[in-house]
């Protein structure tokens, strides 16, 4: 099966009614996607895993708003995490999600 009929099927499955659960993640998801801090946090871990305190020193914000925003990502499972002594390290969790912020990362610079 070609990619194009892969996204065929995909656009005919989703025609169809979604349930409750679909559209809550899906709705959380553009959430996720909707705050520029998570953006910027999201566009940082597409590239490399990062320390909190390496995160909030680069987007220069505070330890406590980046571990907030982390937190909710996490819970979303977009970000994971690993723990390096009393250091957690944030990486990405959704290889799909990261992609449709990539290609919307790439529309915005095509206006």
């Amino acid at each position: 099966m070609s990619e194009e009929q892969k996204h065929e099927e995909t656009f005919n499955e989703a025609a169809q009614p979604l349930d409750e659960e679909t559209l809550f993640v899906v709705s959380q998801t553009f959430k996720a996607l909707s705050d520029p801090t998570r953006i910027r946090i999201l566009s940082l871990l597409c590239t490399e895993e990062r320390s909190v305190n390496d995160i909030a020193e680069t987007l220069n914000l505070s330890q406590s708003s980046v571990s907030h925003q982390l937190r909710f990502l996490k819970n979303l499972r977009l970000v994971k995490f690993r723990r390096e002594g009393k250091t957690l390290f944030y990486s990405e969790d959704d290889e799909h999600v990261m992609n449709l912020l990539k290609q919307a990362i790439e529309h915005a610079a095509h206006h």
